[in-house]
C-alpha cells in the first residue's frame, strides 16, 4: 500500500476504476461533472468505451468512498478496489498483490458484464416475440387504413388495445425499467442521459394511451384523438433493448486483446530451493529464484538461462511463429512457451516488472485514453441530451400551436405526440459516444497482438499524420552487431582455411571485431588447428601469434606498414567505400587474405523502406557514423536523405529542422541513446529489443526491434483513424437525418413522418453499426 506523508504531492492518488450503470456517452459526462465539483478531485476522465474512470484526487481532502457515494446519487457505482493503489510508487513487496488485485478487478468487471448480458438476453428473449407480433399487427392495421381492399385485423380494435395495454405494461415496467430509472434520476437530480430520453418518450406514449383506454369519456370531452400508442411503446423498447444486447455483446469482444494477454500468463512455477524442486503459485516467485522449465511449459517470469538450452516459441511477443534457439546466458521472456529441452534460469524480473505485465499495463492505459478527435464528440454529447429535451418539447408545442391552425386539433396533437416521442428516441448519443473509444480499444489490441505497443490514443492519431520517418542506422536499419561480410583470398587459400587461421589468432583477442570472426568460424562449424602460441596484441595495429610453427599476423593497414608489406589498396578501398572494416591476414612475407567486417542490414530493411515509400512517407537516416558508411547503407535500402556524423545530443536539432520545414516527423530509435530525438519528434517510436523494451520512452514501441513492423504501425494508425471517422460519420448522419424527420419538418411538404418505431430501430442500429465497424479492425491485415 502506498504511504501518505505530510507532503501534499505524495497524498495524490491516481486510480482507474470500472464504473457500473453507464449506458451512453452522456452517462460518462454526468459522472465527470458530478466529480469535478468535489473538493479534492484534481482531474477526472471517464471513458464510456471501456466503462472506466481515471481519477486523480487528494486523499487528504476526499476519499474514494465519498466519490462513490456522490455518483451513487445519479445511479452509478464504482467497482471499488480491495486495496487502494496510489501514485507515485508501490512497494516491491506488494507488487504481486497489486497485479493479482488488478487481474481480479478485471475478472469482476467481465463477470458483471456477462451477468448484465445474460439479463439482457432474458429480456430480449421475452420481448422480441411480443415486439415482432405487435409490429406485424401494427403494419397490418396501417395497410388496412391505406388500402380499402386490404383485410382488417381479425380481432376487434377494443380487444386488441386491451391486450397490448397488458403487454405494454409488462414491457414498460420490467423490460424498460432502466429507462424509467433514467426519468426518475432526471426528476430528482436534473441529470439526463439516453435512458432519460427513451424513458420520457415511451412513458409519455404509455400514459397518454392508458388514459384514452381507461377514461374514454373524459378523453372524448377533451377532444383528444382516439389513436393509442401501446404498440409504439412495445416496439420501441423492444428494438432498443435488442440494440443494447447486441451492443453489449459486441463491446465484450472489443476487450478480447487484454483477455488474451492475461490468459497467456503462467499460473505456477517450478522453483529450485535448497536443492529441492517445488511447484509454487506464480505470485510467490521472487527475484533471484532459480526456476526449472520443462518441454511444453510456459516460462513463468523473465530471466536469464544459467543451465541447458532449448527452442522457445516467442510468438506472443514477436508475432513470429518460428521458435528461437536459446542457451546459457540468453534472456527468456515470461509466458513464452518452451518447445523442447529442459533448462534452468534465474528470475531477473517478476510481477509488474515482467515484459508481459508491462504490455498489459500499456495496452490497458492506451485503450482507456482519449484521442484528440474525440473532443468534438465529447463536447456534442455534453450538451446533446438537454438540447434534445428542449427540441422535443418545442416540437410538441409547435405542432399544437401552429399545426392546429391548418389541421384539426386532434390530428395536430396526435402528430405532435408522435414527433415528441420520435425525437426523444432517435436522438440518442450512444453511437456518438462509442465512435472513438471502440475503435481505439480494438486498434490498440490489434497492435499489441502484432508486436506494436501504442502508448495512448493520441499517438495513433499523430502517427496517422506523419509524412517523414527518421531512423537511426545502428540497431534499426542494421542489426547492430558486426559480421564478416567478405573473405578475399590473395594466395588461393579457400575460405575455410583463412577463417581457421584468423579464428586461432582472434580467439585470445579482446577487440570487438574479433567476436565477429569467431562467430563466423562457429557458423561454418570450423575448429582452429591449434591455439596460437606466442600470442601478442599490438596496440593500434592488430595481433600476432604462432600457429603450427609459423608466425601469422591479423590487423589493419598500419600493421602491414610495420611489417613492410604491400597493402592491397584496391581491395581495402573498395571495402572502405562500402562502410566495411578491412582485416588483413598475413605471414612475415606476404598478405594472405582480406576479411571485410560490417554492421549488416536487417533482412527486412529494404522491404520496409519500400513499404514506407508506398505509403507516401519520406525516410531520413540519422546516424553518428561516417558519411561513406551511412551513404552506402542508405543506397542499399533506398533511403531518401542521410544526415551523418551527428552526435546523439544533436539529433534532436535535426528533428527540429525537419519540423521547421513543415514535416510531421516520427523518429524510430533504440529508445535509450535516442531519447532526446524521440521526445522532440511528433511521434517517438522505440525499437524495443528482447526483454529490454523502452516502453516509457516513446509513443510507439516495436517489440524485438523489428523494423518490418514500422509500416504496419502506420497502417494500423491509418486504419484506426479511418474507422473512427467512419463511426463519427454514421453517428452524426443518423441524428442529422433522423431528428428533422422525427420532428415532422418534411410532413407539410411531402407527407413524410418518422414513426417512433423506426426511430427506435434506427437508434439501436446506429450503436450496433458503430461497434461492428470497429470490430472490423480485428480482421485488417497489417
Amino acid at each position: 500500500m502506498a504511504t501518505t506523508t505530510e507532503n501534499k504531492q505524495t497524498q495524490q492518488q491516481i486510480v482507474t476504476l470500472p464504473v457500473q450503470g453507464m449506458h451512453c456517452a452522456s452517462c460518462a459526462m454526468t459522472v465527470e461533472k458530478a466529480l469535478k465539483r468535489v473538493d479534492g478531485v484534481e482531474s477526472i476522465e471517464v471513458n464510456y468505451g471501456t466503462e472506466k474512470a481515471k481519477i486523480a484526487f487528494d486523499s487528504s481532502k476526499v476519499k474514494l468512498e465519498a466519490l462513490n457515494e456522490k455518483i451513487g446519487q445519479f445511479g452509478y457505482t464504482f467497482l471499488m478496489p480491495t486495496e487502494q493503489v496510489s501514485s507515485p510508487s508501490v512497494s516491491t513487496v506488494n507488487k504481486h498483490d497489486h497485479i493479482a488485485e488488478a487481474q481480479s478487478a478485471d475478472a469482476q468487471v467481465k463477470q458483471r458484464k456477462l451477468q448484465e448480458l445474460k439479463e439482457l438476453q432474458h429480456k430480449v428473449e421475452f420481448a422480441l416475440p411480443i415486439t415482432a407480433l405487435v409490429f406485424i399487427a401494427m403494419m397490418w392495421d396501417i395497410a388496412a387504413q391505406a388500402f380499402p381492399s386490404f383485410p382488417k385485423l381479425p380481432i376487434p380494435m377494443e380487444l386488441f388495445n386491451s391486450f397490448v395495454f397488458i403487454l405494454s405494461s409488462i414491457i414498460v415496467f420490467w423490460i424498460g425499467n432502466v429507462f424509467l430509472d433514467g426519468v426518475v434520476r432526471f426528476v430528482r437530480h436534473g441529470a439526463a442521459n439516453m435512458d432519460t430520453l427513451v424513458g420520457i418518450g415511451t412513458f409519455s406514449a404509455y400514459l397518454f394511451s392508458s388514459f384514452l383506454l381507461l377514461f374514454p369519456q373524459i378523453a372524448g370531452l377533451l377532444g383528444l384523438p382516439r389513436a393509442m400508442y401501446f404498440d409504439v411503446t412495445i416496439v420501441v423498447i423492444g428494438f432498443i433493448t435488442l440494440g443494447k444486447f447486441l451492443e453489449a455483446r459486441s463491446k465484450i469482444r472489443t476487450g478480447a486483446a487484454i483477455e488474451a494477454l492475461l490468459n497467456l500468463q503462467a499460473k505456477t512455477a517450478l522453483v529450485e530451493r535448497g536443492g529441492q524442486e517445488f511447484e509454487i503459485p506464480i505470485n510467490e516467485v521472487v527475484m533471484g529464484d532459480v526456476l526449472i522449465v520443462k518441454p511444453g511449459s510456459k516460462i513463468p517470469v523473465d530471466g536469464e538461462i544459467i543451465e541447458g538450452k532449448s527452442s522457445i516459441d516467442e510468438s506472443m511477443v514477436t508475432g513470429e511463429s518460428m521458435p528461437v534457439s536459446k542457451r546459457s546466458g540468453d534472456l527468456v521472456i515470461g509466458s513464452t512457451i518452451n518447445k523442447q529441452g529442459t533448462f534452468k534460469f534465474r528470475a531477473t524480473k517478476v510481477g509488474s516488472e515482467t515484459l508481459l505485465s508491462q504490455i498489459i499495463k500499456m495496452v490497458n492505459e492506451a485503450q482507456g485514453s482519449r484521442a484528440p478527435i474525440q473532443a468534438l464528440a465529447d463536447k456534442i454529447s455534453a450538451v446533446f441530451v438537454p438540447v434534445v429535451l428542449v427540441l422535443a418539447v418545442a416540437t410538441l408545442i409547435t405542432w399544437l400551436v401552429v399545426g392546429s391552425l391548418f389541421l384539426p386539433f386532434t390530428q395536430a396533437l396526435s402528430l405532435g405526440l408522435l414527433c415528441f416521442i420520435g425525437i426523444l428516441v432517435i436522438a440518442c448519443p450512444c453511437a456518438l459516444g462509442l465512435a472513438t473509444p471502440t475503435a481505439i480499444i480494438v486498434g490498440v489490441g490489434k497492435g499489441a497482438s502484432s508486436g506494436i505497443l501504442v502508448k495512448n490514443a493520441e499517438s495513433l492519431e499523430k502517427l496517422n499524420k506523419v509524412n517523414t520517418v527518421v531512423v537511426d542506422k545502428t540497431g534499426t536499419i542494421t542489426k547492430g552487431q558486426p559480421e564478416v561480410t567478405d573473405v578475399i583470398s590473395l594466395t588461393g587459400q579457400d575460405e575455410s582455411a583463412i577463417l581457421t587461421l584468423l579464428g586461432a589468432l582472434e580467439k585470445r583477442s579482446e577487440h570487438p571485431l574479433a567476436e565477429a570472426i569467431l562467430h563466423k568460424v562457429a557458423e561454418k562449424n570450423l575448429s582452429t588447428v591449434t591455439d596460437a602460441t606466442n600470442f601478442e596484441s599490438i596496440e593500434g595495429q592488430g595481433v600476432k601469434g604462432t600457429i603450427d610453427g609459423k608466425e601469422y599476423f591479423a590487423g589493419n593497414g598500419r600493421l602491414l606498414s610495420s611489417l613492410k608489406l604491400q597493402a592491397p589498396e584496391a581491395h581495402m578501398n573498395t571495402l572502405a567505400a562500402q562502410g566495411k572494416t578491412p582485416i588483413v591476414l598475413a605471414d612475415s612475407t606476404q598478405v594472405l587474405a582480406i576479411v571485410g567486417i560490417a554492421d549488416t542490414l536487417k533482412d527486412s530493411a529494404k522491404e520496409t523502406v519500400r513499404m514506407l515509400h508506398k505509403q507516401g512517407i519520406k525516410v531520413v537516416m540519422l546516424t553518428g557514423d561516417h558519411s561513406a558508411t551511412a551513404n552506402y547503407i542508405a543506397q542499399l535500402v533506398g533511403i531518401d536523405q542521410v544526415v551523418a556524423e551527428v552526435l546523439p545530443t544533436d539529433k534532436a536539432e535535426t528533428i527540429k529542422k525537419l519540423q521547421a520545414a513543415g514535416r510531421i516527423v516520427a523518429m524510430a530509435g533504440d529508445g535509450v541513446n535516442d531519447a532526446p530525438a524521440l521526445a522532440q519528434a511528433d511521434v517517438g517510436i522505440a525499437m524495443g529489443t528482447g526483454t529490454d523494451v523502452a516502453i516509457e520512452s516513446a509513443d510507439i514501441t516495436l517489440l524485438h526491434g523489428d523494423i518490418a513492423r514500422l509500416p504496419k504501425a502506420f497502417r494500423l494508425a491509418k486504419k484506426t483513424m479511418q474507422t473512427i471517422k467512419q463511426n463519427l460519420f454514421w453517428a452524426f448522419i443518423y441524428n442529422i437525418i433522423g431528428i428533422p424527420l422525427a420532428a415532422g419538418v418534411f410532413y407539410p411538404f411531402f407527407g413524410i413522418l418518422l414513426n417512433p418505431i423506426f426511430a427506435g430501430a434506427a437508434m439501436a442500429l446506429s450503436s450496433v453499426s458503430v461497434v461492428s465497424n470497429s470490430l472490423r479492425l480485428r480482421t485488417v491485415k497489417l
